[in-house]
């Protein structure tokens, strides 16, 4: 991976060129594993973004993508994925110094989610109806009658900085596939690999202008891209809160928008469960990427009769994760993403303790073993916890276990659906039979039996309730980067045969 010697600048991505910020500005990114400064990136301006929205847009209207055929973009997408796999290890370490993820999760499961991401839209989007006819009705003259699906235009991505690179691929990929052009905004701690991505698709084939990537703070670069008029939709990722206001920006221009917003994700643990599976998946449910899901099995719903037992082994369980060093092979969690979002999630375990749950493991930051300059957490469990605490009901978003006891079946369905949520849920059973019928009245996109964090690209993952709209992955994700259009061809000249003109004389 090699040392760091100088901080690096990062420019703007627009038109296909590397371009500075208006203002001559830029913003420290800061390694979270350091606390130091590990790049520099441009501090995008409103001018910087509508330069940005206008190369996007001449792109788009020029045709020189939105008109190529399906197989020509797939073909495109493909070797861009290829682009990916050669240049991984750059990749691999802009993230790492920049959002905290560990070389493992990176080198493993981000760069394969990218690959996969690329080649099962081009697959889907090759077996996508771009054109049906309806059957033909001749009640009111014959007529030939087509459904066709158009790009949109120009689409702006807002990414978060959990996974900066495998959620801006979820909107990049299908924006790209059905013919849009995309402004991407990365989250400020995270912009590094997004604007690699950008330079990477360029060099597949990618006509310049079609894929932008500018950075800075969301209070202005992003709004002024989800007010933008020549923006027509807008796809985020992200919190539920800035989710509202973004659907409240965007509705002045009645924008099509898709959000993927915050999850507090119910596990049940029914009785009988087998607990050497169990332990380990609840753990990696919740504390893979320290924490940093929206869809983390973060409230754990136990059955009475083992609820003690669950306990004491998911607090030894937890002993055995590494926390250390992101760079470092056998680290198994490493840093939280920012200061603020550590001081925020110790703010949240003092609530908890406040609220009289009871702190069974963790609760506090790491610092031994060189680790104090970091923004490490310990792994954490809380048992006893109400539903109704604040631990239990607002998204933490670092490594945060609530244990909840439950008595019926009846009673984990209404706890795991007593929340504003509806991401994700899980159930650990060895009846999969009944998990089946307990997943039909879990309200949530995603419901994982006997697993978690398990993504397919052919799926669709997206969010009931204030979870979120739309739909990412899978076949559903090209619709919503489509307009649909209804194409009627009167097929008869004849004045007598038009019956509905007689309506009016």
């Amino acid at each position: 991976m090699g040392t760091q010697t100088m901080v690096k600048e990062f420019q703007l991505f627009i038109n296909g060129e590397w371009t500075p910020a208006s203002g001559g500005e830029t913003f420290d990114i800061i390694n979270p594993a350091t606390s130091e400064v590990s790049a520099k990136a441009a501090k995008a301006t409103a001018e910087d973004v509508d330069r940005a929205v206008e190369s996007a847009r001449k792109a788009f209207e020029s045709g020189i993508w939105s008109n190529k055929k399906p197989e020509e973009r797939a073909l495109i997408l493909q070797n861009f994925a290829k682009k990916i796999v050669e240049k991984a290890p750059e990749i691999i370490y802009l993230e790492a110094i920049s959002s905290g993820g560990t070389i493992r999760k990176l080198s493993n499961a981000d760069i394969a989610q990218l690959v996969l991401c690329l080649q099962q839209t081009a697959k889907s989007a090759l077996e996508y109806k771009y054109a049906e006819s309806l059957p033909i009705v001749t009640a009111l003259g014959p007529s030939r009658n087509q459904i066709v699906r158009e790009p949109i235009g120009v689409v702006a991505a807002i990414t978060p900085w959990n996974f900066p690179l495998v959620l801006a691929m979820w909107k990049i990929a299908p924006a790209l596939m059905m013919g849009n052009s995309i402004v991407v905004k990365p989250a400020s701690y995270t912009p590094l690999g997004t604007l690699k991505l950008a330079e990477l698709a360029l060099e597949a084939g990618v006509p310049p202008g079609v894929f932008n990537v500018i950075t800075g703070p969301g209070s202005t670069v992003g709004e002024r891209l989800v007010t933008h008029k020549e923006v027509d939709k807008v796809a985020f990722t992200g919190s539920t809160e800035v989710g509202r206001k973004i659907m409240k920006l965007a509705s002045d221009t009645v924008k099509k928008v898709t959000l993927e917003l915050g999850g507090k994700a119910p596990a049940i643990v029914l009785p009988d469960a087998d607990l050497d599976l169990a332990i380990p998946g609840i753990l990696f449910g919740v504390f893979f990427h320290s924490g940093q899901v929206c869809e983390s099995g973060t409230r754990l719903l136990v059955h009475e009769s083992i609820y003690d037992e669950v306990i004491d082994r998911l607090v030894e369980a937890s002993k055995r994760i590494k926390v250390g060093d992101p760079m470092d092979f056998a680290t198994g969690m490493g840093p939280v993403v920012s200061e603020q979002q550590m001081n925020t999630i110790l703010n949240y375990i003092e609530s908890g303790i406040q609220e009289g749950a009871r702190l069974v493991c963790g609760g506090k930051r790491a610092t031994e073993n060189g680790l104090e300059k970091g923004y490490f957490i310990e792994p954490t469990i809380f048992a006893d916890v109400k539903n109704d605490m604040k631990i239990a009901q607002e998204e933490i978003f670092g490594p945060v276990l609530s244990v909840i006891r439950f008595s019926t079946e009846e009673e984990a369905i209404e706890i795991a659906n007593d929340t504003i949520y509806g991401l994700s849920a899980g159930i650990w059973t060895r009846d999969v039979v009944k998990a089946n019928q307990m997943a039909g009245k879990l309200k949530a996109g995603t419901v994982w039996i006997n697993d978690w964090h398990m993504f397919r690209m052919d799926a669709p993952f997206g969010g009931y309730k204030q979870s979120g709209v739309g739909r990412e992955l899978g076949m559903n994700v090209l619709d919503e980067y489509t307009e649909v259009k209804h194409i009627h061809t009167a097929l008869s000249n004849e004045v007598e045969h038009r019956t509905a003109f007689r309506l009016l004389f």
